[in-house]
């Protein structure tokens, strides 16, 4: 009995702790546009920032009324392909690659196309709708794709700097335009980013 009672109470104890520390718990929403940068890590923020500056400055270039020079009446179209984390930190890679999509998307300059894991989803959507599922009005028509004339290509890198309590992160987001016709590089890019970041009672 004295087991069991010893049980009850542990477990008695322990519903009361956890009713205690979930009681404290406080949960703030908050505008998503606004910033924040409790960890001075690479976030959200800084993704959209970076794809905005990198993707201004790569349509600001000569490259781009070059090429509409040459090919009056059309927008050249941009894939984007591998952009590749170097940084010491953990990132989503692909969320920056949603960010820098947007940026292309949104200035109308260029035309844009899916990356090369989309296309292997809309082709097997397009092949299921040959296979007589979908009527023939409305099947996607095979063989007309819109091929691309320019990959975006680039790398996150990061420095990082520490000396009694404090920590200088830089990051440094290099991008590269290659031409998939003649293979030359277009244009190249970069936007940084430097953080300080002071110690607090915890550890890095």
């Amino acid at each position: 009995m004295r087991r069991i009672a010893a049980c009850i109470f542990v477990l008695i104890l322990f519903t009361a702790l956890a009713s205690g520390c979930a009681a404290t718990r406080e949960v703030t929403r908050v505008d998503p546009g606004k910033t924040t940068d409790l960890s001075g890590r690479w976030n959200d923020t800084d993704s959209q920032q970076v794809a905005k500056a990198v993707i201004d400055d790569c349509l600001a270039q000569g490259w781009l009324p070059e090429w509409v020079e040459g090919n009056p009446g059309k927008k050249p179209v941009v894939i984007v392909g591998s952009i590749v984390n170097k940084s010491h930190e953990h990132i989503n890679v692909q969320t920056f690659v949603k960010d820098i999509q947007s940026a292309l998307i949104n200035s109308r300059k260029v035309k844009f196309v899916s990356s090369k894991e989309e296309r292997g989803e809309v082709r097997d959507e397009r092949r299921d709708q040959h296979q007589g599922y979908t009527s023939e009005q409305t099947r996607a028509g095979v063989g007309q794709e819109t091929g691309a004339n320019f990959m975006l290509k680039g790398s996150l890198n990061t420095i990082v700097d520490e000396l009694e309590g404090k920590r200088a992160v830089w990051y440094q987001v290099n991008m590269e335009l290659h031409d998939l016709t003649t293979n030359e590089i277009s244009w190249i890019g970069q936007h940084k980013i430097k953080k300080i970041i002071t110690k607090g009672s915890s550890k890095w």
